[in-house]
């Protein structure tokens, strides 16, 4: 679709782009790789685990320290019991519940190792919120250290939290109550992925993983953006530094100064590998002359365009897709034009669909321009959907901060969060997935959830990745399934 540029564009586009570098954040507690809200009973087909405790088995009805039988094997609670309570968030009949700086500890070891941990949690009854952490051994117990970062919990309603641990060999947990309050805590429905799990978890580095490509090529690091995994003072490369082979279990985001880096880094700790596309480096797809032709690649992230794909990059794209890729499509608002050449990535990612030589609307949607910023926690109800409920944790909410809306126009678009006040129809939807041949495609209308607030010097970005808990659970979900990892 032809995008002309509007009246007023230059005023409009200095009062918009205002919104596109975002407000000041409200204060918020860092997060494990992903957290969620709430949780789901069970686990799908693609997120079995090696070890599932729901804490269902044991009695304890005392704080006392104590070694109690669970179906998983012997655990000490200390300052801890089984709580039965109405108080006590659960799924079932009983979950943990843990006070002051009580810990819940394994007393044996995993011997296939520990791959992604998820671990439910919630705030007891009217407690105040509270912090905790996952901490691993892989001596026995004699040693432990800790995995990721502190988790709050604030809600009385569980929710998943997702630590890639990355451990082989023998390898045993435990929870730390860290705050030292009064205030108690449930925990609920632990399960560990296996190491070196192709659904999620498994060691660093590329055995077994996928191969995901961010482009730079299309100013996505115009005006005040960032959309890249890392700028090496201002510039794209294809391979981010430090090396990601330095990337362990408890690497922080910064390890890479992109506004993509959280997104990055956990993926290559779920064992994928991660390239970018240079500025000037051409998109092709079946050109044996190009080392990053996207047929070496399974997901190809574009994250808010900025200039118009070519006719031949168009083609590539779709063929990629066809032929069995995966596409990762984020557009922003209407007029988000950063470097002020006439078109904004609404319209540039709809005339990639309408303006190709492959197919028309070959995805089934199309991007609204409009504007719109909200918190919505109208998600589609589908306990199997692997995007909103795979082992990445759960989706329940997703927050807009200038974005735009989708409109599909054909079934092989699924609709999965659509605005508050929407129905669950072919309008108002912020994020979807499809299909086209034998690939798969996922789109969300705003830049703003993928954002962790880091970049390259003089950037003002927005930390939407950790802001709400689902942003990270939606966005590696969808990554694995383009990847079809789940």
């Amino acid at each position: 679709m032809k995008n002309i540029r509007r009246p007023l564009a230059a005023f409009l586009a200095a009062v918009l782009l205002a919104g596109c570098a975002r407000q000041a954040p409200e204060p918020r507690t860092a997060t494990s790789v992903a957290t969620a809200e709430p949780a789901l009973a069970g686990l799908t087909a693609a997120t079995a685990a090696s070890l599932s405790e729901t804490f269902e088995t044991g009695t304890k009805t005392a704080y006392t320290s104590g070694t109690v039988a669970l179906n998983s094997g012997s655990w000490t609670l200390s300052d801890a019991l089984l709580g039965t309570t109405s108080a006590d968030a659960k799924t079932g009949g009983q979950s943990a519940r843990v006070r002051n700086s009580g810990t819940l500890t394994m007393n044996f070891d995993l011997s296939s190792g520990a791959g992604t941990v998820t671990l439910d949690h919630a705030r007891y009854g009217t407690d105040a919120a509270g912090t905790w952490e996952l901490w691993a051994s892989a001596n026995g117990g004699s040693s432990f250290s800790k995995v990721g970062s502190t988790v709050t919990s604030s809600s009385t309603v569980l929710a998943t939290a997702s630590f890639a641990v990355n451990l082989a060999g023998n390898v045993r947990l435990q929870v730390r109550k860290t705050d030292g309050s009064t205030n108690r805590l449930n925990f609920d429905n632990l399960t560990v992925q296996a190491y070196g799990s192709t659904t999620g978890g498994g060691g660093t580095g590329t055995t077994g993983g996928k191969k995901f490509l961010f482009d730079g090529s299309h100013a996505e690091t115009a005006g005040n953006a960032d959309w890249v995994p890392d700028s090496d003072n201002g510039t794209v490369v294809r391979t981010p530094t430090p090396t990601q082979s330095g990337i362990t279990s408890s690497t922080a985001e910064t390890y890479w100064t992109g506004a993509l880096s959280a997104w990055a880094v956990s993926l290559v700790k779920l064992g994928n590998t991660v390239e970018a596309l240079p500025v000037g480096a051409a998109i092709t797809y079946g050109n044996t002359s190009n080392p990053q032709d996207l047929s070496n690649y399974s997901v190809f992230v574009v994250d808010e365009p900025n200039t118009l794909f070519s006719s031949t990059e168009k083609t590539a794209i779709v063929n990629f897709v066809k032929n069995g890729g995966g596409l990762f499509m984020i557009s922003d608002h209407d007029v988000s034009d950063r470097n002020n050449d006439g078109y904004d990535s609404p319209a540039i990612w709809n005339d990639l669909m309408t303006s190709n030589a492959v197919q028309s609307n070959p995805f089934g949607f199309k991007i609204d321009l409009t504007n719109i910023s909200e918190t919505s926690s109208n998600v589609l109800g589908s306990a199997s959907n692997v995007i909103l409920h795979g082992s990445q944790g759960h989706v329940t909410q997703l927050k807009f901060s200038n974005g735009a809306t989708i409109t599909t126009t054909s079934s092989a678009a699924q609709p999965l969060v659509w605005r508050g006040s929407a129905g669950q129809g072919t309008t108002q939807v912020m994020c979807a997935s499809s299909t086209y041949g034998t690939g798969r495609v996922f789109v969300i209308a705003d830049s703003s959830p993928a954002d962790d607030g880091t970049g390259a010097s003089g950037n003002t970005l927005y930390p939407g990745w950790t802001e709400i808990g689902s942003h990270a659970p939606l966005h590696l979900n969808a990554s694995l399934w383009l990847a079809k990892l789940q």
